[in-house]
């Protein structure tokens, strides 16, 4: 779920901000709260995926590795996650090194270091 806030009180935050999932398997992100999508940023594919504000989002996901996506309007303020596929962390580099914006540049680690 896309979250203007979540039980413990984090603001913009996505409801699950690691998931592992199998290949083939698909996510559907659903917007809570208005204003919020999925954006990916980095993947193992080099997918191109960007929804519109406050609309479901889904993805199946074919190709194994570690896929990172932020909340186009809130990436700022660590609206992130990651989806790790079939459970390769073969890319982690890549995501690591990825583009991130404010909070979510300590969250990107943060998120990283738990996987490892």
């Amino acid at each position: 779920e896309m979250l203007n806030k979540d039980a413990n009180g984090n603001k913009m935050i996505f409801s699950q901000e690691v998931v592992k999932i199998e290949v083939g398997d698909t996510i559907t992100w659903l917007p809570s709260s208005k204003g919020h999508n999925v954006e990916m940023i980095s993947s193992p594919n080099k997918m191109k995926f960007k929804s519109k504000n406050g609309k479901e989002a889904k993805i199946t996901f074919d190709t194994p590795g570690v896929y990172y996506y932020w909340c186009t309007p809130h990436k700022s303020m660590g609206m992130i996650g990651l989806v790790v596929v079939g459970n390769d962390l073969s890319n982690l580099d890549d995501i690591a090194s990825a583009k991130a914006i404010g909070k979510s540049k300590k969250k990107l680690k943060a998120l990283l270091a738990s996987l490892k």
